[in-house]
């Protein structure tokens, strides 16, 4: 396993969560909400800058047969937008199947409700999103997902 702390995006039209590994990329969990549109790039990068990140996990939406749809090249042209401001190679797609719903779930079992859950459940998700590719790379021994560059 790579030493080093990664962050999880969880990218959507209206709120981007994030979360954060530690830096034996061992546990993943919710760091914040990134409101989407104008800044939000740049805020990610700054995110990446502030907790010396090795690389970022992007989420990518596909269908529970495995296809992509419009949300998936949404991600992708998000995914591109971060790897043309960071190092190559530091940018990954990682599929983000039912994050979500997982991210939902967990939250209700903890009995955080309403406005309070909304608040926080994309940062669960990306925290769900993240998790999963850290044991991806533990299992396989390697790095998750794809890599994303930059330069389309």
């Amino acid at each position: 396993m790579r030493q080093g702390v990664r962050i999880g995006v969880d990218a959507g039209s209206v709120r981007i969560g994030v979360a954060r590994s530690d830096p034996g990329g061992i546990l993943a969990s919710p760091l914040e909400t990134v409101r989407a549109g104008k800044g939000d790039i740049d805020r990610i990068v700054q995110i990446v800058a502030e907790n010396d990140a090795i690389e970022v996990i992007v989420g990518l939406p596909t269908s529970l047969s495995g296809r992509e749809g419009p949300a998936a090249a949404t991600a992708r042209r998000f995914a591109e937008k971060i790897a043309r401001l960071l190092d190559p190679e530091t940018v990954r797609l990682f599929d983000e199947r039912l994050t979500t719903v997982t991210a939902e779930s967990g939250l209700r079992d903890k009995g955080v409700r309403g406005q309070a859950r909304r608040k926080v459940v994309d940062q669960a998700a990306a925290a769900v999103l993240l998790q999963a590719a850290l044991e991806a790379e533990r299992l396989t021994g390697r790095p998750p997902g794809e890599t994303v560059q930059g330069d389309s």
